[in-house]
């Protein structure tokens, strides 16, 4: 039976560079024994097969039913096993948990000092790169050999250690419940996206404050910071506080600053501050700050001492590829930026097996959008399409609503009206179903279910009486987050002028400009 990409052993044969498939071969070759094992010769027909086919595999008779199973599992292992062995997959936590394993050989084998040696060398090397969980392990294994009277240490060292172990499990312990905390934040804005109504803002705030555990932030280092600005800019996100989302954000990434050598020591940490840094300037809208921090993050990036892994160049590609299209939206330069829509989409082919789905939907919303401005609609309804089509997007239930309501307007610009009645109809059934129906979706559908009972010399009465309705909303605490997804006045206000989306944005932007 032939199965699709995903089998796991398949994409992670297929995941190699061709360095790494040349060690592998040196790894197993080592042994005779190996060189035409069952194992070797599923990895030769995987490697130079396009989808991963059992069928072809029991055909070409490398191995009996019965025994794939297990064969797959060893090569899967005998892989991993090479990958940890490569120079390029080596980083601090794993050369400190390799000092860790010869210490507790040597410990074993009774060379007890030289245990202690290695211990207190790696142990130093783990409380400077802030991996303190490793470091208590070093702690308590020192303690297990110094309690053993073993080597008639000064006296004053059961303390010494006792004290050590104290201060970094209380620290382990607060930076534990700051990253559960975040994580669950993560959790509810994945969900349910930003807080709905004053019910959910209290829940909200009474949810955080009750597992904001209780700090001195002068004894907090890098690592405790780390989750605790982490933990408030999930919080100010889901409060839709977008100035305290940059102030925390900044500080994440000036804490980078600040510790350099982190950057290479945690470079997804650096990648993910910048692009909430990014999103915050985004939604604030200053143009000025979003570029300098954005042409900053381009240039670490690109600079040949950051880290160049695999899930590095995923999340290096995504973060500066969704803000160099944010950027466009600030001012709303549409024209230029679908310039750039048919690059990113042809290298997203190449990522997509390591990004997930729900950030390959959010490119689909974002060229969306960036041919609706641009006054592409039907190109917008084939990017919307994608996104309303997928049944298996079960997060960010938001993103399925506005694509939906953006998909409406999309079909009313492009003259598609002999949908917009089946699309109305559709679109109301899923926001009640999912209990996501705002005040400006409903003006929305109301508006667009009467526009062919209006004549046309009333029409733009009726875009502005719409206008009007709805400005009342875009500063509203709950309801302006539909303006975050979909500028809606914009297009009001492009209909009334007779001008492109485009147009009214950056003539709004510069209005802003002006006024500071």
């Amino acid at each position: 039976m032939t199965k699709d990409q995903k089998d796991n052993l398949f994409l992670l044969v297929k995941s190699l560079t061709k360095s790494e498939k040349r060690q592998f071969k040196l790894y197993v070759g080592r042994l005779d024994v190996n060189q035409d094992s069952k194992f070797l010769n599923l990895f030769n027909f995987l490697d130079k097969s396009k989808t991963y086919d059992e069928f072809s595999i029991l055909k070409k008779g490398i191995v009996k039913k019965q025994q794939l199973a297990n064969v797959k599992a060893h090569l899967y292992k005998q892989i991993l096993i090479s990958l940890k062995l490569n120079p390029s997959h080596q980083n601090i936590r794993s050369q400190i948990r390799e000092q860790l394993d010869f210490a507790s050989i040597l410990y074993h084998k009774g060379l007890y000092k030289q245990s202690l040696k290695i211990l207190d060398k790696s142990k130093e090397v783990a409380i400077q790169n802030e991996e303190k969980n490793l470091a208590y392990e070093i702690v308590e294994l020192e303690k297990i050999i110094e309690s053993q009277y073993i080597t008639r240490s000064i006296s004053t060292r059961a303390d010494e250690l006792t004290l050590q172990a104290e201060e970094l499990s209380s620290l382990n312990l607060l930076a534990s419940k700051l990253s559960n905390l975040s994580l669950q934040l993560y959790g509810i804005i994945l969900k349910s996206g930003y807080v709905k109504n004053e019910t959910e803002s209290k829940e909200i705030k009474d949810y955080f404050n009750d597992r904001l555990p209780e700090f001195n932030i002068q004894d907090l280092g890098f690592r405790e910071k780390l989750w605790l600005y982490n933990a408030y800019l999930w919080y100010s996100f889901l409060l839709q506080d977008f100035r305290s989302c940059y102030r925390y954000a900044l500080k994440w990434v000036n804490l980078f600053y600040e510790n350099p050598q982190m950057i290479t020591v945690n470079p997804v940490f650096f990648l993910k501050g910048n692009n909430y840094l990014l999103e915050a300037l985004f939604f604030i809208g200053n143009k000025e700050k979003f570029q300098d921090h954005l042409l900053k993050f381009q240039d670490v990036t690109s600079e040949k001492k950051f880290p160049n892994d695999e899930n590095v160049q995923a999340l290096t590609f995504l973060y500066l590829n969704l803000n160099s299209i944010n950027l466009y939206f600030i001012d709303g330069t549409f024209q230029d930026g679908v310039k750039i829509i048919s690059k990113i989409e042809k290298e997203l082919e190449t990522f997509k097996n390591r990004l997930d789905e729900h950030h390959v939907m959010i490119f689909y919303y974002k060229f969306a959008s960036m041919h609706f401005g641009n006054g592409n609609n039907k190109e917008c309804i084939f990017y919307l399409d994608k996104i309303i089509s997928n049944k298996s997007l079960l997060m960010r239930e938001d993103l399925q609503c506005f694509a939906r309501v953006l998909n409406l307007v999309a079909h009313y610009e492009a003259g598609l009206d002999y949908h917009i009645e089946t699309l109305l109809k559709s679109t109301y059934k899923f926001l009640i179903k999912i209990n996501d129906l705002y005040e400006v979706q409903i003006e929305m559908i109301k508006f667009l279910r009467g526009l062919q009972d209006i004549y046309p010399q009333d029409i733009k009465q009726a875009f502005m009486n719409l206008r009007d309705t709805l400005k009342t909303y875009e500063n509203h605490p709950y309801e302006r987050r539909a303006f975050l997804y979909l500028d809606i006045i914009s297009w009001l206000e492009s209909k009334i002028q007779n001008k492109p989306v485009g147009d009214v944005i950056r003539q709004n932007y510069l209005k802003s400009i002006n006024a500071k």
